[in-house]
């Protein structure tokens, strides 16, 4: 029997970018025992007020974070570098890896095995994306650190950023004080 996955966190709207559409937004995520990292985002929504972008196939997109998406960053234990995912409600996907914070961008490439599912039900969005934790290029030896967020577009184009913890200051994904689920790999 495998354990059961954890329960769901809250992500928060940023102070400085309220957005009342949104009602509730959640994410979970894991591995399972064939290594296979587990993201689930569940957003209850006003969807008359939020954008979502047109359902499309699975490809790899540049710029997804300007439109209502989901994200992760994944860090290594004891290393700059990281790994940020972008999973769009259209199916689409990014993953890129940093060297430092904000600093040597690159797409990860050949990931081809990255599946993302997306299911609409009344007031409720739900994407779940899967991906093999080895096609990450981070060290896995330990615990991987986990920052959770998403970026919403309302329907007059202001964005709100949601993460389960936001540092000082304007919204930072990127920053490591928002690094606060842990992973064993």
């Amino acid at each position: 029997m495998s354990p059961a996955p954890p329960p769901s966190v809250p992500l928060q709207c940023h102070a400085s970018t309220p957005c009342e559409a949104v009602r509730r937004l959640e994410a979970r995520v894991h591995t399972t025992q064939s290594g296979q990292l587990q993201l689930e985002y569940s957003l209850d929504a006003d969807f008359g007020r939020v954008r979502l972008p047109e359902p499309g196939p699975p490809l790899r997109t540049d710029g997804l974070w300007r439109h209502t998406c989901f994200e992760a960053f994944i860090a290594g234990p004891d290393s700059p570098d990281y790994c940020e995912l972008n999973l769009s409600p259209s199916s689409r996907w990014a993953v890129y890896r940093f060297a430092a914070y904000r600093e040597g961008m690159a797409p990860v490439d050949g990931i081809t095995d990255l599946r993302i599912a997306v299911r609409h039900v009344g007031e409720t969005l739900r994407l779940d994306a899967s991906l093999p934790l080895h096609g990450l290029p981070l060290k896995r030896e330990g615990v991987l650190r986990l920052a959770l967020a998403a970026v919403i577009e309302e329907h007059d184009g202001r964005l709100s950023y949601w993460a389960l913890r936001h540092p000082p200051g304007r919204p930072d994904f990127h920053h490591r004080d928002g690094f606060v689920l842990e992973l064993h790999a």
